[in-house]
């Protein structure tokens, strides 16, 4: 079992940056693929980042890909999220996920633990 938990979000304006994190726990963290989600207000959870146990293999959206940065520190159990020129579409609930693959993977169904989420609000 892994408990995975999420912050830094917060009300920015458009143009800003902030940086994400997500703490993990319980089994060794540095096995498992991870990713990062994002949820708006009725739409479906979106693939935003993956990244490998390695930390070698990263996967971005065409959406964020240049402005988000995902990266990892395994002796810390922590995985990042640093969002650059933010928008209001990147407004959202973001998600961290943790994949036993280890692969890190852009399929929502790939991932078998999940935090509770950390809310982002990009003011126009």
């Amino acid at each position: 079992q892994v408990q995975l938990v999420e912050s830094g979000g917060a009300l920015v304006q458009a143009g800003g940056s902030l940086r994400l994190s997500c703490a993990a726990s319980g089994r060794t963290f540095s096995g498992y693929g991870m990713g990062w989600f994002r949820q708006a207000p009725g739409k479906e959870r979106e693939f935003i980042a993956a990244i490998s146990w390695t930390g070698i293999r990263r996967l971005y959206a065409d959406s964020v890909k240049g402005r988000f940065t995902i990266s990892r520190d395994n002796a810390k159990n922590t995985m990042y999220l640093q969002m650059n020129s933010l928008k209001a579409g990147d407004t959202a609930v973001y998600y961290c996920a943790a994949d036993r693959s280890g692969g890190g993977s852009n399929y929502r169904g790939s991932y078998d633990y999940w935090g509770q989420g950390t809310q982002v609000t990009v003011s126009s």
